[in-house]
């Protein structure tokens, strides 16, 4: 899902299920959770707040991930009910909780991924790059820098662009290709006579 929707790690770790609209289908990203260092101890730090103003944002919810998403929150009531008052209420309305309902810390996530990439036999990358994996694929088919950047959360494009401009090529070969096309030069005789 992070490298769908691009999410921040404290984005998707902060998603709760009020988040979700599953009748309109859409996320809307507003709440963080990561962790802080305080005297020398990490410590986690949520906020009904996002990096910026722009990182405020509703995205369209696609059906795959809907179902998983519905999948897991039923997972969750029957883990509730099951554990009964073992299950941690603290995280109650997180998505990313385990078992327990204790939240994933963003540094298990992060080992998690680099675990699960050792596994699969890819290469390491980190989990951030899958933001700029999303970007990368929206810039590889099209979409519009100022739309990426809207999907991201960035908050001026000149962000989005300083990071994504030199992923752009694709369509300055398209604007060339068009330029040419429209301009039909008259053909040059340059041999000589």
């Amino acid at each position: 899902m992070a490298a769908f929707y691009g999410l921040r790690r404290s984005e998707l770790l902060g998603l709760r299920w009020d988040a979700f609209d599953f009748d309109k289908d859409t996320i809307t990203v507003r709440h963080i959770l990561t962790e802080v260092l305080v005297d020398g101890k990490l410590q986690l730090y949520e906020a009904d707040r996002a990096k910026t103003k722009s990182s405020l944002r509703s995205l369209p919810l696609v059906g795959q991930f809907k179902t998983q998403l519905l999948g897991l929150r039923e997972q969750q009531e029957r883990n509730r009910k099951i554990c009964g008052n073992s299950y941690n209420t603290q995280y109650l309305g997180y998505v990313f909780v385990d078992e327990m309902g204790n939240i994933f810390k963003p540094g298990y996530v992060s080992n998690s991924f680099g675990k699960l990439l050792r596994e699969k036999g890819l290469r390491h990358i980190r989990l951030h790059d899958l933001r700029h994996s999303c970007a990368s694929l929206l810039l590889k088919n099209g979409v519009p820098m100022k739309q990426i950047q809207e999907w991201l959360g960035h908050s001026d494009i000149s962000t989005t662009s300083n990071i994504y401009a030199h992923l752009d090529y694709s369509s300055k070969v398209l604007s060339a290709s068009t330029i040419e096309g429209a301009l039909k030069l008259p053909e040059l005789n340059l041999t000589k006579s």
